[in-house]
């Protein structure tokens, strides 16, 4: 009898700490003063906020955390682009010296997006560089998204009215005049075709390359079918290939990717947040087990970072905000204390600090 006693208290022991919910996750508010931030770029011990101060005379702001100071950088609309100064911050690539910021406001009469781009150092500031204006628009112009820096140069990231149909994927180089140039993406593997219909719609870099991630569109007779994928060139904008990401499901898309020796990406397929890894090779796999956590088309996913070889995905779920940590076959869900709103960016710092966009404020935890 004191054995099967022993047992059950053995058995039930083992069955409550199986059953113990993860600990939360607890968060503390990073102060980068009034303006609200949008963008987050971290580059070894350095954190970049770009921010958007809606009572300023020039809205853009950027803030460099280092080390625990907080310095500003400063911000120069040129007077002939009056959309500048109106600019909200869509992407800010930083290598350690240099900056590369892409920035848009709502204008003309059909309220479409005029860009802006703007370069600089955090010494020198961001200066922006007026545009032509069919460099970014006319009645083909499409979407921007992200601007990068690699090794063999700088490059604007988006999508412009197709060669045969739909809308390709474009890529901006920059000139010598401070002018940027779209690329021709004719017979590679950027261009649409009546068959296939490609959509990236994020991207960042690996080494020399440029990765962008979004889905591809097939069409046939009866057949409509979504798929993510990847698009990775050899150097800057040259040898491009485009990548399947595998078990697509009936319907996907790849939202965003980080890249260190190899690339994690962040999607969903039918609806659950879904997770893929791509290494140097090309060769791509999707992450097993990863819990159930709705994910829609209008759902923006922060970008996923690893530590120590632990992936951690930030997602917002039944309005709060969830950290997703693990390796393919093995994750932890726990809840967040602080954070409030849509989680939005998110970036990892070599000491474990895991910064987060979510709703108006910045969060910073420590990743155990």
């Amino acid at each position: 009898m004191r054995r099967f006693a022993v047992v059950a208290m053995l058995l039930l022991a083992t069955l409550t700490a199986c059953s113990e919910k993860p600990k939360s996750i607890a968060w503390t508010k990073v102060d980068v003063g009034p303006a609200d931030p949008v963008t987050l770029t971290a580059h070894d011990n350095q954190l970049l906020v770009g921010l958007r101060h809606r009572g300023a005379k020039v809205v853009p702001e950027l803030e460099l955390l280092d080390n625990g100071k907080r310095l500003p950088i400063a911000v120069q609309p040129n007077p002939a682009s009056p959309y500048a100064f109106e600019a909200i911050w869509y992407s800010i690539a930083y290598d350690g010296k240099q900056l590369l910021a892409l920035g848009g406001a709502a204008g003309g009469a059909h309220s479409n997006t005029r860009w802006t781009v703007w370069t600089g150092t955090p010494q020198t500031g961001l200066v922006e560089h007026p545009q032509n204006f069919f460099t970014f628009g006319g009645q083909t112009a499409g979407d921007l998204y992200s601007a990068v820096l690699t090794p063999s140069g700088s490059a604007l990231l988006g999508s412009w009215g197709g060669v045969q149909t739909g809308n390709d994927a474009m890529v901006w180089l920059p000139q010598s005049n401070g002018m940027w140039t779209r690329q021709d993406p004719s017979k590679t593997a950027l261009q649409s075709t009546p068959s296939l219909l490609v959509g990236p719609g994020f991207g960042t870099t690996l080494g020399d390359s440029i990765v962008l991630v979004g889905s591809q569109v097939r069409l046939a007779p009866g057949v409509v079918a979504q798929e993510a994928a990847v698009w990775r060139s050899a150097k800057l904008d040259t040898g491009w290939k485009r990548i399947v990401l595998p078990e697509p499901g009936g319907r996907s898309q790849a939202n965003t990717a980080t890249c260190t020796t190899d690339c994690v990406i962040s999607g969903y397929a039918d609806g659950q947040l879904a997770l893929w890894q791509l290494d140097a090779s090309g060769t791509a796999k999707r992450l097993h087990g990863v819990p159930a956590i709705p994910v829609g088309d209008k759902d923006k996913l922060p970008p996923p970072v690893v530590d120590n070889g632990k992936i951690v995905q930030v997602v917002a779920q039944d309005n709060k905000v969830k950290v997703l940590s693990g390796q393919d076959g093995h994750w932890t869900v726990q809840d967040s204390t602080g954070p409030s709103g849509a989680p939005t960016a998110a970036a990892l710092l070599p000491d474990h600090k895991l910064y987060l966009i979510a709703g108006t404020s910045v969060w910073q935890t420590t990743l155990s």
